[in-house]
Parts: structure tokens; sequence; C-alpha cells
């Protein structure tokens, strides 16, 4: 393991062991040439940082830094992109091949998807283009009137109406009144498919029928649902349309550079920063950061519309007495690497002194490995992952919002796929995410004394 200020800051800076992989491009409906992850294994940090700065100097796509009990770093090198620069090369010790799915042509495959039913349906063995995900919203409030409702946002960069769907059962003399409140958002990162799959069979579950397995429907007893599978449905469009590994929205942030997009997840409120502070492996201190970087912040916090819709719309379900019928607990599900994150993202100095989001996180994350012994690891962004980041929506949520049980959840895998996940995945990631809203929900009604 690194030392837990490297992973804060990661300050002086890579590696020794790379693995390749040659990531097949979805696109539709013209796929290109095929790009390549390798995957660098640190052995000290001055070595890490090292190839971080030569990535990012190349403009090659960093896709996860990992500073867990097995260290790595996976950059992607995109179709377009020149040869791996010979310093970076030299530092490999070896290339292996990692597995990758087969390409598909989403045009080609069935589309009568029966929703009644969560078990039966072959809805969640594929993956949905926008239109398919706003259709199945639509689909699932006609076909539960009494439970499911259809929730308006506001609009893209794009134009695109920003949708979500509340999930509540009819109030019963034996219901909680009023409910608690249990926000879930998809993928605000675009090329992160399987967190919008997993939002959407989340969903499902919610309305399927209790005699059903996996169904989540005993909890609407108790809570109010507010589920936002696509909360980025520009970029998600894009990676259907033009480039599958893209990772912003899609708002142009410098016409002159011909710039465009904000990295969604750095452009909350809490402790938003215009520069690199804290700084990152490739940038230092108080740098400004590059308008084209996969990481800009945007100019201000919020200045990405599909943000500013989606925090109006916590704000209001919140309200003004936020700890009490406010929202109870918040998930952000990402992809990848298999972890549960709790706050704070914009420091690694700084730990909330609370025992119970600490305590429902590992129930959590433990709960998670029983369907299919997928481990979780835990801890703060700093400890499971690499840096500080500012500008978070975990840190809003927990921060601002006053969500006292606010998590990130990095679903599978651990970088044998990366982004590039198999459709085969998609229900037993569903599955086992399912069971950790489950623990959750009821961790807190516990904590709140309602009956679950």
């Amino acid at each position: 393991m690194l030392p837990r200020r490297f992973l804060c800051l990661l300050g002086s800076a890579v590696i020794a062991a790379s693995h390749e992989q040659h990531v097949l491009n979805f696109a539709h409906p013209t796929p290109t040439a095929p790009g390549v992850l390798r995957r660098f294994t640190p052995q000290t940090s001055e070595n890490l940082v090292a190839v971080l700065r030569i990535a990012h100097a190349h403009n090659l796509d960093i896709w996860n830094i990992n500073a867990n009990s097995a260290p790595h770093v996976d950059i992607y090198s995109p179709p377009s992109s020149p040869p791996l620069p010979t310093e970076l090369l030299s530092i490999a010790h070896s290339v292996n091949n990692i597995n990758v799915p087969e390409s598909f042509d989403p045009r080609l495959r069935a589309e009568n998807w029966d929703l009644s039913s969560l078990a039966n349906s072959t809805f969640h063995a594929e993956y949905h283009t926008q239109a398919e995900i706003d259709l199945f919203i639509h689909d699932m409030a006609q076909l539960h009137p009494t439970s499911a409702t259809v929730f308006k946002l506001g609009y893209s960069a794009e134009g695109r109406e920003m949708l979500g769907i509340k999930i509540s059962a009819p109030s019963t003399g034996t219901m909680q009144s009023p409910k608690l409140n249990f926000v879930i958002f998809g993928a605000q990162h675009a090329r992160e498919w399987i967190a919008t799959s997993t939002a959407l069979y989340i969903a499902h579950a919610l309305l399927a029928n209790k005699s059903e397995s996996n169904s989540l429907a005993s909890l609407l007893e108790i809570y109010d649902f507010h589920i936002v599978p696509s909360p980025n449905p520009d970029g998600y469009a894009y990676t259907w349309e033009s480039d599958r590994f893209w990772y912003k929205n899609r708002n142009i942030v410098d016409p002159i550079a011909n710039c465009t997009g904000t990295d969604m997840a750095r452009n909350w409120g809490a402790h938003w920063e215009p520069t690199a502070d804290p700084p990152t492996p490739w940038l230092k201190k108080n740098e400004t950061v590059d308008p084209c970087s996969p990481w800009y912040p945007g100019h201000r916090a919020f200045d990405a519309p599909e943000v500013n819709n989606l925090a109006n719309y916590i704000a209001a379900i919140n309200g003004a007495n936020k700890n009490q019928t406010g929202i109870a607990a918040f998930l952000d599900l990402r992809s990848y690497g298999q972890m549960l994150v709790r706050p704070y993202s914009y420091t690694c100095d700084r730990l909330p002194q609370d025992t119970d989001l600490i305590e429902a996180m590992l129930g959590t994350a433990y709960a998670g490995k029983s369907p299919y012994g997928t481990p979780f690891l835990t801890g703060t962004p700093c400890e499971v992952l690499y840096y500080a980041s500012a500008g978070n929506v975990l840190d809003h949520m927990y921060e601002t919002e006053r969500i006292q049980y606010a998590y990130t959840v990095y679903l599978r895998d651990t970088g044998t796929h990366g982004f590039a996940l198999p459709p085969a995945w998609i229900r037993p990631v569903g599955e086992e995410t399912a069971v950790m809203v489950k623990y959750l929900s009821q961790f807190v009604a516990r904590k709140r004394s309602v009956g679950l």
C-alpha cells in the first residue's frame, strides 16, 4: 500500500508492469478501429507520477488510478492517438492481453422486453440507448401508475429533456408518514454504461411484485425513491453515436480551442475549484485546468446545465429541514473498481466524525458480496483511489445538502474489462447492487427508528 499522504496528493511522482488490452469500439452506427488499454503497476510514487504526467502530456486517457492492495493505473490509448511514447514504453516491464467482450450492434437485437416481470424480462440482458432509457421510464410509469411517476429535471446542454423516475407506494395505515427519501444517480460520466444499467435495474426491482425474487418493493413502505438513470444524456448518447469512451457532458466550454464538455462529477458546489487544488499527479497546485482536459471542472460550479438541474431537484426534495424530512440516503453509481466510497473527496486531511456513516458503509459493502462473492473495498477517495478531488457530488450531498448517508459505489469490475463490461454482467451487477440498496435502506430506517 502506498503512503496515505501520497494517495492524497501524489506530489512527487511510476511504474512497473503493464498489461495491454485491445478494447473494441462499440460506436453506433459506424465502428472504428480498437484502442488499447494498458495497466501499469507502480513500484514507487515517483514512477507513478512520471507515467501519469507523460500520459497527460500526450493526451492519453487515464481510466483508473487505484491505490488499494494492488496499486495500478489504467491508461487507454484511443485509435486516433499516436503510438505510445517511448519514454512510457521504457518503463513497462511486461505486456499481457486482457480479455474484452465482443462488439455488438444495437440495431440487430430484439426489443420486445417484458417489463411486467423483473425475473423474466430480457431488458437487463443488454445495454440501452438514451431513447430506450427514456422509453423504459415512461413504460414503467404506465405499468405502475399508482407507484411510479416520471419527473422532469430540465434540459441538457444539447436540449435533451432530463428524466427521472420517482417510485413510491400509495400510503396506507401501516406505512411510515412522511416517508424517507432515497436518491440514486446513474452515470454522470458518459462511458460508465454499467452505472446507468444498474440504476434501471434498481428501479425495476423496486416496482417488481413482492413475490418475485430480488424484489425491493418492501422498501416502499418506508421510502420514496428518486432515480435518475442517465444524468448525462448528451454524453451518454455520444458514446453510442461517436465515441464509446467519451467522459464528459457535451456543452461547449471553449469555442476558440474547440473544447467540449465538463467533468460533471467535479462541477458541484462543495469546495469547487477552477484550478488543480488539491493538485493532481499531472497538474501542480493552483495550475489552470485545460478546458479540453477530461477533468475540466467548468468555468464555475453548476455551470454544466445537467449538474444545475440535478442540484435544483435535490434541493427541492430536501427542503428547509434537511436533517428530519429531507433525503435520508444517496448513492452515486460509478464504474469501475468495486469500491464503496464515503466523504470527503475534496481533501485527504479531514474525515467526518460519524461512526454511523462508517458502520453503514461497511455493512453495505459486505451485503454486496453476498449474491456472487464480489468484494467491495471501502474508505474515502484518498484511501481507496488516488487523490483528493474538489467539486465532487459526494461532498455536495453530504456537506451542503446534509445527507448523512451519502456514498459513491464503483461497480464491477477491477480492470479486466474496465468501461467495456460485457452485457452478460448487467443483471448480476444489478442484483448485488440491489442487495446493497436494501441493506443501506434498512440500516438508515433503524437509525431513524422506523420499521422495515
